[in-house]
């Protein structure tokens, strides 16, 4: 596996100057919290950089279970419970109108054959030689 990485040109090198220890809070019926702490290559906390707080949910679908995640701006671990909901309801929201606008796309995406293309056109096929009218 190392040779198909160097032979796509990948530099994988860790940012040690944006490292964050991850801890995992959990109610085990709604959702998890993450909390980020930031580091310091040495993993000493870096006190110049805010820990961040991200929410994790799921919204489940016909096909599946859709994962959400989430960033709640929160100044403790207390608060990030708090604000967890609105948090979520924002990930669903977005979640439920980027599925409605793929919707879109796929509905409107009708391939019409050319005249030149057999099979519906001409003799016994598409009125119109093949092609539909969206109005």
């Amino acid at each position: 596996m190392a040779s198909r990485i160097d032979d796509m040109g990948a530099e994988l090198t860790m940012d040690g100057s944006s490292l964050y220890r991850e801890e995992v809070f959990t109610d085990r019926k709604v959702g998890t919290i993450r909390v980020l702490t930031p580091v310091q290559a040495s993993g000493s906390p870096d006190l110049g950089r805010q820990v961040l707080y991200v929410g994790e949910a799921q919204l489940l679908t016909t096909a599946g279970a859709l994962p959400l995640s989430f960033e709640i701006e929160a100044r403790s671990l207390d608060d990030a419970v708090s604000k967890y909901a609105a948090g979520a309801k924002q990930a669903f929201e977005r979640a439920i109108e980027e599925l409605q606008e793929l919707r879109r796309q796929a509905a409107s995406s009708i391939i019409v054959p050319d005249r030149g293309m057999g099979g519906l056109g001409g003799p016994g096929g598409l009125p119109g030689g093949g092609r539909i009218k969206l109005s």
